[in-house]
């Protein structure tokens, strides 16, 4: 015996002991690890391959995949560490879990709308929009930038590393270099402002000088920069005009060495033309200008260009990039953090506290006469501090960030300003770019494109930090009117939201599916966006969040359908290298292994669209299969794996290059790397003709026989699915793999180990029932049919399942009676000795292997049957069920074998036990007496019908869905083939317990139950069962009366209308709403089941219909137009014309309704008279209203003709109305014209 099987049996003994013992306190120790509190297991698997049972190989689980690395496999969000958080998961933003590397996200510029070369056609480009070659040339530039300044840090390192070599050395050095590095053009002579400048900035920075003048010509400041701009004096800070868009370039208070105005390199859609700028006459800067050295710790603020926190060059991101900013906007460099804020707020609410009283104000405190008022005099200038303040230098556009548009000296200090209009509340981050919401400005007095951008901040906030129903509500408006707002405003809004530091999960995630969804609206609209929203989205991508991660990928994809492949590629062609150049870096191995991986995800991705693209995808990647790096070959050959699964069945001429390597690798290699190679032999061999199939198959065949030996559970899997491949192709004979296959197949594949895990248990089954397809049922059951007898019961199971498929597939009929006889006694054994829960396998393998046996199964019916009243006894309940299951699955052999005697006395065992406590148990029983009563017939049932249905009453009560089932389906049965053996005061019973089951939440059961009730009526008459249902039209739940007007409708069909319609006009007298509606229901249902027979009624219900018609309750008129419908259709072409022309006059005046319901009814009934009245008189109804003057009329009317225009598009041209021709416009249309 397998000692590990051993193991895990004694184990289960143990544990049963001590759940027998009462005294005992016993606990899982397998879970718990014994009494050692330390190993108990404290987390849940998240996959569903971890809990497999005891016997789960430790091994497997620490093999590596093959088909992908493991982080991706089990790639799934996990809980983090603290449990301690009561259920609620606090919000976490998102900027505390990145590391630097996906922190530089902060550091991306989005840039200015780029030409959208489709839109614009042959026209030339605005020079103000940036084109292709505009993107391009920045990106070489911002390169260029980057080495140079990669350069200099080198050198200058090397040159630190020189002078530390000693004092002599380093005096000598210092002799020597001095005049090199008073020449060098990136230094300035001043050492001190040289170490600042290197920190802070580059001459990247500088704007263009004006030609003809150097910068060596600029007189140098001691301790200062020298300042770009050649001129006489010194540049007025404000002399300078503000250029539109870049509100925080002029003024800034200079930090570090960064020249005012200055525009960063590589953004230059809004620089002055170089020949255009003008020297200003300077004066030295006032040091009171400079950021206070208080602030020199603190985050960059507005107001400030921020000096260390970007890289140099880099535009800082924020809202002002995008936008031309209103002068309520509040403009930033640099995202502001919660503190920021506060400090912000605290000084503004001083700055309110303190201000000077106006003239008006102190005129309402004082009195008007008693005192003067003096002029200050002449020589006063105010103090003004701005080394205190936060906002050193004030801008143009007034104060950002806190705006208060009037004084209002009654606020409340220190309280945030309530959101008008129902808005949620703001954040402090959020008055960054939702602030302008606080003034409330009459809308009226704002431009239209103003009031658009308002709206769209509004909606923003709602998704962003409304309430779930207020979110829902703002995200499909913002759905529905993308293509109205323009992707310009929404884009310009969402995507600086998405760069926010102070950003959450959450948050992200709804702002993420604004963007999804106004995709999808906007389509080509948002080109010229691409690489905006590939700035923000593209970090998503390596976000340490699963879902973050699928999100983008997402937004990514839909991008690609709505701006097209020529966009896409456009936008991020600066950043895209070549797919061919990636595969063949030289540089490193991962950029060669992420290339050749890209090429996988291709192929699992568009499948079989690889096909056109195949040969060169193979060239870009086939070079990989001999790399000196073993992961490279790895990837490159499960590559070619899923390309040829792609391209199945088509394709083997593109692979004709990688036959050699890969066949010259699989006897090279050892390992994964062999593992994937097989795989890729597995999946290329069935693209081959017959002839070359079979002679490929032979050669791995002798590399994968001996990987049959490996302990290696990942390569057992591939192995398996290799051989599955081979022997699955044309051209494989049977007799090889008889001879050649089998015998090592068995011996090393069907253990018992390979029952334990479960990929591998079905991979085998798979396989050995692949195998069985060539070499027939006989050589792969009669190796394995011992097995069923086997003491493992995973192992049996396994054996069991694989006899079942085969059997299934391929019947029995090679099996001899040798094999027959060990085949029923391997099953019996096995079938009595499971003691798991998982049944259904022997259930269905048993039931499979007797009806392919059919007749061949009479000797042993006798044995079967009685293990089955044997089990039928037992004490647990899963045993029982699963025999009444069996007799169920068996039932219509044994009618084949004519042991009727053995099923009526089976029969007469199930009817003893339908006191079965267990609704589980019972549903079963009740399903077997079904299966036996549907074969053996009612007359010769036993025990007999009259006795068998009095016990079934009482089930009916049960409210377990599977006894509901199966007892409804067993009385239904009864109630149509065998009525008579019952007294109708029994079927009266059963019609009132019937009436509960209506309310079951299976609709199974309720069909059932309404069939049922047509059954009953035939056999007893309609006038009871009638009574009983139109009683039952007063109850209240809607689901009963509906499934009761359905019933009436079924006695209506079964009994003919005419038992049924007269006390059902009858019930309408009843002035209840419910039971009203319930008979126009069943009318409804009534005309839909007798179709043409309708034409005997029509007359009859058509009072009935008028009423109906002309009532004030909608649902009245709904019923009654859905009636008229089924009775047109019913009776087109038999001569009721009149009485539909009559109801069409009652119906045509809703055709005005509003409810969604009313107006579909209406519409159906209209065209049910189209087809029994013809489209001609439908169409004199509709040409009265198509030129209304009302525009809802017109609509109307044009939905309507639309319909009948669709529907009976030539009957139509007959009734057109004549109209007499024109000076301009010849209306006539004879027969010859249209003929020609």
């Amino acid at each position: 015996m397998d000692p590990e099987i051993a193991k895990t049996q004694e184990e289960r003994k143990k544990m049963e002991k001590e759940l027998a013992s009462l005294t005992t306190l016993t606990f899982d120790k397998d879970l718990y690890g014994g009494t050692d509190r330390d190993a108990y297991v404290t987390s849940i698997p998240v996959n569903d391959e971890d809990d497999f049972e005891v016997g789960d190989n430790e091994v497997a689980r620490k093999l590596a995949s093959y088909t992908a690395p493991k982080s991706l496999l089990k790639e799934m969000p996990r809980g983090g560490d603290e449990m301690d958080d009561g259920g609620f998961k606090k919000p976490s933003k998102i900027i505390d879990r990145e590391d630097d590397y996906r922190r530089r996200r902060l550091n991306r510029v989005i840039s200015p709308d780029r030409h959208d070369a489709f839109a614009a056609g042959e026209k030339t480009p605005d020079p103000s929009v940036r084109t292709y070659a505009d993107v391009m040339r920045e990106e070489a530039l911002k390169r260029e930038k980057e080495e140079t300044l990669r350069a200099i840090a080198k050198k200058k390192k090397e040159e630190e590393e020189a002078a530390k070599e000693g004092k002599e050395i380093a005096a000598a050095a210092t002799k020597e270099a001095a005049p090199k590095r008073r020449n060098r053009w990136d230094q300035s002579q001043d050492d001190g402002a040289a170490a600042k400048k290197a920190k802070t900035g580059s001459d990247w920075d500088l704007p263009d000088a004006t030609p003809g003048i150097g910068r060596w010509d600029a007189t140098p400041t001691p301790g200062r920069l020298g300042d770009a701009t050649p001129s006489v004096g010194r540049r007025n800070r404000w002399d300078e005009t503000p250029t539109p868009g870049r509100l925080a370039d002029s003024d800034a208070t200079p930090a570090g060495g960064v020249t005012p105005g200055a525009t960063p390199a590589g953004v230059t859609w809004d620089t002055t033309p170089k020949g255009l700028v003008t020297p200003t006459p300077k004066r030295q800067r006032s040091r009171w200008d400079e950021t206070p050295a208080t602030m020199g710790s603190a985050t960059p603020m507005a107001g400030a260009t921020p000096a260390a926190a970007y890289t140099p060059g880099v535009t800082p991101v924020g809202g002002v990039d995008l936008a031309t900013p209103t002068p309520n906007a509040i403009n930033l460099r640099g995202a502001m953090t919660p503190e920021q804020y506060n400090m912000m707020r605290w000084e503004k609410d001083i700055e309110e506290r303190n201000r000077p009283l106006t003239d008006e104000e102190l005129d309402a405190m004082f009195p008007q006469e008693g005192y003067k008022i003096l002029e200050p005099p002449a020589s006063y200038v105010p103090i003004r501090t701005p080394a205190r303040k936060l906002l050193a230098t004030p801008t143009p556009m007034g104060t950002p960030l806190y705006a208060i548009p009037e004084d209002n000296r009654g606020q409340q200090f220190d309280v945030p300003k309530e959101a008008p209009g129902g808005l949620p509340f703001m954040k402090p981050e959020d008055y960054q770019y939702f602030g302008a919401l606080l003034n409330e400005d009459d809308e009226e007095e704002l431009s239209p494109d103003e009031q658009k951008e308002r709206k769209i901040m509004k909606l923003l906030l709602k998704v962003k930090n409304g309430t779930p129903s207020q979110r829902k509500t703002a995200l499909r408006q913002l759905t529905d009117k993308a293509r109205e707002f323009g992707a310009g405003p929404l884009f310009n809004r969402i995507l600086p939201l998405l760069m926010q530091p102070t950003l959450e999960d959450q948050e992200r995630h709804l702002l993420v599916k604004v963007i999804d969804r106004v995709l999808y609206k906007l389509d080509e609209l948002v080109r010229p966006y691409v690489h905006k929203i590939l700035v923000v989205i593209e970090p998503l991508l390596i976000d340490e969040d699963y879902y973050a991660r699928v999100e983008g990928r997402e937004i990514i994809s839909n991008l690609s359908k709505a701006a097209g492949l020529a966009t896409m590629i456009a936008a991020m062609r600066p950043d895209m290298i070549i797919l061919m150049t990636v595969c063949q870096s030289k540089k490193s191995w991962q950029a060669r292994h992420t290339g050749i991986k890209i090429v996988q995800q291709i192929a699992i991705l568009i499948g079989c669209a690889v096909l056109p693209h195949l040969r060169s995808l193979v060239e870009i990647i086939e070079h990989g299969l001999s790399d000196e790096n073993q992961k490279v070959r790895t990837i490159t050959a499960l590559s070619l794996a899923a390309l040829a699964e792609a391209a199945a069945p088509y394709g083997i001429e593109s692979f004709d290059s990688v036959l050699k390597p890969l066949w010259k690798g699989i006897r090279s290699h050892r390992g994964k790397v062999l593992a994937a190679f097989l795989k890729a032999i597995g999946f290329i061999i069935p693209l081959m003709d017959a002839i070359y199939a079979s002679y490929y198959t032979k050669e791995v065949m002798i590399i994968l026989i001996r990987e049959f030996q490996s302990p290696d559970e990942e390569m057992k899997k591939i192995v398996l699915k290799v051989v599955k491949q081979c022997v699955s192709t044309e051209g494989v004979e049977a007799e090889y793999i008889r001879s050649d296959i089998l015998p090592e197949f068995f011996r090393n594949f069907w253990v018992r180990r390979m029952a334990l895990d479960r990929r591998n248990y079905r991979q085998l089954v798979d396989t050995t029932v692949e195998i069985a397809n060539k070499v027939g049922v006989k050589d792969i059951v009669g190796r394995i049919v011992e097995d069923l007898k086997d003491e493992s019961e995973p192992y049996r199971r396994m054996v069991m399942e694989t006899i079942e498929k085969v059997v299934a597939n391929l019947g029995a009929s090679d099996i001899d009676a040798r094999l027959e006889e060990l085949l029923i006694d391997g099953i019996l054994y096995a079938f009595q000795e499971q003691t798991s829960d998982d049944a259904n396998v022997m259930l269905n393998g048993f039931g499979a292997v007797v009806n392919a046996l059919g007749q061949r199964v009479k000797p042993y019916l006798p044995q079967i049957c009685g293990t089955i009243k044997w089990r039928l006894n037992n004490k647990s309940a899963k045993v029982r069920q699963q025999a009444a299951d069996l007799i169920s699955r068996i039932a219509v052999v044994m009618k084949q074998c004519q042991e009727e005697q053995l099923m009526g006395h089976l029969g007469v065992v199930l009817y003893e036990y339908l006191g079965e406590e267990y609704p589980e148990v019972l549903g079963s029983i009740l399903g077997a007496l079904k299966a036996i009563v549907n074969v053996i017939g009612m007359t010769k049932m036993t025990p007999p019908i009259k006795d068998l249905l009095p016990r079934l009453t009482p089930i009916l009560k049960n409210r377990h869905e599977k006894v509901q089932e199966n007892c409804i389906d067993l009385v239904g049965r009864i109630a149509d083939r065998g009525a008579e053996f019952v007294p109708a005061r029994e079927w009266m019973r059963i019609c009132f317990e019937l009436l509960e089951m209506l309310k079951a939440h299976k609709k199974g059961i309720r069909r059932a139950t309404v069939n049922t009730f047509g059954y009953i009526a035939k056999a007893i008459g309609p006038q009871d069962v009638l009574a009983t249902l139109l009683n039952n039209l007063k109850v209240q739940e809607r689901q009963n009366r509906v499934c009761t007007t359905v019933a009436i409708a079924i006695v209506a069909e079964t009994c003919s209308p005419f038992t049924v319609l007269p006390a059902l006009m009858n019930e309408y007298r009843v002035p209840e709403l419910n039971v009203q509606n319930g008979v126009l229901k069943s009318l409804s249902f009534l005309f839909e089941y007798i179709g043409e027979m309708g034409k005997d009624y029509i007359y009859a219900v058509t009072p009935l219909l008028e009423d109906a018609l002309m009532d004030r309750d909608l649902v009245h008129r709904q019923t009654a137009a859905s009636a008229v419908k089924h009775m047109a259709l019913g009776v087109a072409g038999l001569g009721c014309e009149d009485a539909l022309i009559h109801l069409l006059n009652y119906v045509w005046p809703n055709i005005f309704e509003t409810s969604p319901h009313v107006i579909n009814a209406v519409m159906e009934a209209i065209e049910g008279m189209r087809m029994a009245l013809g489209a001609a008189i439908v169409l004199n109804y509709c040409l009265q209203g198509l030129f209304h003057p009302a525009r809802k009329v017109r609509e109307v009317y044009w939905k309507i003709y639309n319909s009948l225009y669709i529907g009976s598009q030539d009957a139509l041209v007959a009734a057109y109305p004549v109209l007499e021709d024109e000076q301009n416009n010849v209306y006539s249309r004879p027969e010859l014209t249209m003929f020609i």
